[in-house]
């Protein structure tokens, strides 16, 4: 039995940190390279014409079933189920569906992995007892959003195993394409924002963004991708990190997940008062 996500354990301390949000493009490159996800993303997901608020939706849905308490993770589990239970279709001829226990499960898992991942890169690893009991409380989180038991392993050793024989079978696709054509064309997040301050800050935010996906998704697989990587980008990224690792280390433990805590008490308590999204923009 895992303890709760409480201050001072493992997932408190890890999932939310503010590092996490560096590997954003990884995670959604690894969602959508597994085919169910990737036809329902094509069928379903309104990213591409509005990615600004489809990312805020997602940082809120996150903050809510990790730091929202047990009831405000039990309500955003419902929402969610309820949701993906619509978002069907037919993929090579084949019927599909969002809660496919395969693709649901996965796309759970590589929101396990990212803050692993995030401390990897850019902070100290997770110790044997600290990945246990992350692993033990993200599966908990699972199961409240509908992961069936047998559909994630048992260990966190397994499923390393699961997640690297997962994405062996990964290779390109539209939606990868679509991705990575939405990041050099995004729009302003804010109409007010001038076209000519917008143009510089989209290039260098596309650019940006490509390189940390570069570093980030598991060199096979972007090897299978066609994504470059050469002996000047890995010099690049290890700047990077030690520049992160640096940046983190300055920044108090209890900070490094203090907007991700302050979202997700500020969405359960919107769900309380619905009418407060009247004076919302």
């Amino acid at each position: 039995m895992a303890p709760p996500v409480v201050r001072g354990t493992a997932a408190w301390r890890y999932f939310g940190d503010f590092r996490d949000l560096l590997l954003a493009g990884q995670v959604l490159v690894l969602q959508v390279a597994h085919p169910v996800v990737a036809a329902g993303v094509r069928d379903h997901s309104g990213y591409t014409e509005d990615p600004w608020t489809r990312l805020m939706r997602t940082g809120a849905s996150l903050s809510i079933y990790v730091y929202g308490g047990a009831e405000g993770a039990r309500f955003e589990a419902d929402r969610l189920r309820e949701l993906h239970r619509t978002f069907t279709g037919f993929a090579d001829g084949r019927r599909y569906s969002a809660l496919n226990p395969g693709a649901y499960a996965w796309v759970h898992a590589t929101l396990v992995m990212a803050p692993v991942d995030a401390q990897r890169f850019f902070g100290r690893p997770l110790s044997p007892s600290e990945l246990d009991e992350y692993y033990a409380q993200m599966c908990d989180v699972g199961r409240l959003l509908g992961v069936r038991e047998r559909d994630l392993p048992a260990s966190w050793p397994e499923f390393e195993q699961y997640y690297r024989e997962t994405i062996s079978s990964f290779g390109p696709n539209e939606t990868i394409r679509t991705l990575f054509d939405t990041i050099a064309t995004v729009g302003k997040p804010s109409p007010r924002l001038p076209d000519a301050w917008w143009r510089p800050i989209r290039k260098a935010h596309a650019r940006a963004q490509m390189f940390l996906i570069r570093a980030t998704v598991p060199a096979e697989l972007r090897t299978r991708l066609g994504l470059e990587w050469t002996a000047a980008d890995e010099r690049r990224f290890a700047r990077t990190r030690r520049m992160v690792r640096l940046l983190g280390t300055l920044v108090p433990p209890p900070l490094r997940t203090a907007h991700m805590r302050w979202v997700g008490k500020l969405n359960v308590w919107l769900r309380a008062h619905p009418r407060a999204y009247r004076f919302l923009p």
